[in-house]
């Protein structure tokens, strides 16, 4: 058997167990862990990773499994992407931080430059760098808020946005992010999203957009909302893809109103959706989109980018942070966005999602216990349900989620019930992995 000194795609790309799931050693760094890290830091599958690259990930006993999660939507490129481990040892030689707003370097400005291109629209743009999500939302509200002067912010059941106390305070699900937190922050305010499995009418995108726009206006009073914050599809409550038509009239409501709209697209940009940001699929264009996660493989970075007008009205010095764009990870989102666009990983997003939702649609139409099928390219998701009716079944995900664990094949579950899988392999995983990995999956459904 062939192996490398490091990861990367020149790892083997193949399923191969060798010890049970987890190993012996994988056990044993967990009872480490176990001593150290606090209970509340989960771990969904406890196998410690030693390589990952392509499609696989190697643990530390030597199997290696197949990668349906990238780190929840971050390694879309694969893990050590060569140009992004090629950019990161060139400038980790040079040097490793000055803290941008003391003497900057010029990768922080090639990256907003290049989130300005990119982005929705062609109006003029502004883009700053910080380190995490959390921190990316918290700071487009205040960006809003400043340039609005005005103190509410609308989001939308079934969203995640982080989880410091704005963005728990935005995040609709409770267990296990808000739950015992409180108090929230003041002037958030929740409406309804056009969730097309659960929504009790046929109108969805009507109905639901008339009932958010609704109670706006009636409870908050649109003349007092500074901003509208979703995610184009919801991430963490269960890849819901909202229903077609939604997302503009909200969108069309906010400009109508002065209103800025801000798209939350972490966990969905980079390509992960067959475009590069997911709010493309509907024309959408928002005054702010903030992104993280897929932006530089892997390591902390994250962006807030919008419009010119916005983002000049806060005064200087009131954005900014101590690592925030630092030049590691400023050079490794270069090299994410090379590798996006050499490999055509948008394109091949979308391929990924046209062998993956066939494949979860038969199963569907094989097991009750699917009740819905949804996504766009590889970012796609089964809700699992009680067979005949709409019940969520969590029990259900977790026992599919086991047992593909123990076949070696990493999977994620998600959703406000906590009854949903959810799938993101790399956008560079080979289609033979892709597809014994849905092989998996299929047996696992078949035997709950």
């Amino acid at each position: 058997m062939t192996t490398t000194a490091h990861g990367g795609p020149g790892l083997p790309q193949e399923r191969r167990l060798v010890t049970e799931i987890p190993g012996p050693k994988s056990r044993e760094m967990f009872t480490r862990k176990q001593s150290a890290v606090p209970a509340g830091v989960g771990t969904t599958l406890p196998v410690f990773v030693t390589k990952a690259g392509g499609g696989v990930l190697v643990d530390a006993d030597g199997n290696s499994l197949i990668d349906f999660g990238s780190g929840i939507a971050v390694t879309n490129v694969g893990n050590a992407a060569p140009k992004v481990v090629e950019r990161v040892r060139n400038q980790v030689a040079d040097f490793t931080h000055t803290c941008f707003m003391i003497t900057p370097y010029e990768s922080y400005v090639a990256v907003c430059e290049k989130l300005n291109a990119i982005t929705p629209g062609d109006h003029e743009k502004r883009t700053f760098l910080v380190n995490s999500g959390a921190e990316a939302v918290e700071n487009a509200v205040k960006v809003a808020r400043l340039a609005t002067g005005r103190p509410a912010v609308v989001a939308f059941d079934h969203g995640y946005h982080g989880r410091t106390l704005l963005t728990m305070t935005l995040t609709a699900k409770n267990m296990p992010y808000k739950q015992g937190f409180g108090p929230y922050a003041p002037e958030v305010y929740r409406m309804p999203l056009a969730y097309p499995f659960r929504w009790p009418g046929e109108n969805v995108a009507e109905e639901a957009a008339a009932q958010a726009i609704d109670q706006i206006t009636k409870q908050i009073g649109a003349g007092n909302v500074a901003a509208v914050i979703i995610e184009p599809i919801a991430g963490e409550g269960g890849f819901i893809v909202p229903a077609k038509g939604f997302l503009p009239r909200i969108a069309e409501f906010c400009k109508a109103n002065g209103i800025v709209f801000i798209a939350d697209e972490i966990q969905t940009g980079f390509a992960r959706t067959g475009q590069m940001f997911a709010c493309e699929d509907e024309g959408i264009v928002p005054d702010i989109i903030t992104t993280a996660k897929g932006i530089a493989g892997g390591l902390p970075l994250a962006a807030v980018t919008g419009r010119a007008e916005l983002m000049d009205a806060v005064h200087a010095g009131g954005l900014g942070g101590t690592y925030g764009g630092n030049p590691l990870a400023c050079e490794a989102a270069l090299g994410v966005l090379e590798t996006i666009e050499e490999e055509g990983l948008v394109e091949r997003a979308r391929a990924i999602g046209d062998v993956m939702l066939p494949r979860l649609r038969g199963l569907q139409e094989r097991f009750g216990i699917i009740g819905d099928v949804r996504g766009r390219g590889a970012m796609t998701a089964i809700e699992l349900v009680v067979p005949g009716t709409k019940d969520p079944n969590p029990a259900a995900a977790s026992e599919i989620a086991k047992r593909c664990h123990a076949e070696g094949l990493v999977v994620l579950t998600a959703g406000t019930y906590g009854n949903v899988l959810r799938f993101l392999p790399p956008l560079v995983i080979p289609d033979h992995l892709l597809e014994e990995g849905l092989t998996i999956l299929e047996k696992a459904v078949s035997e709950v």
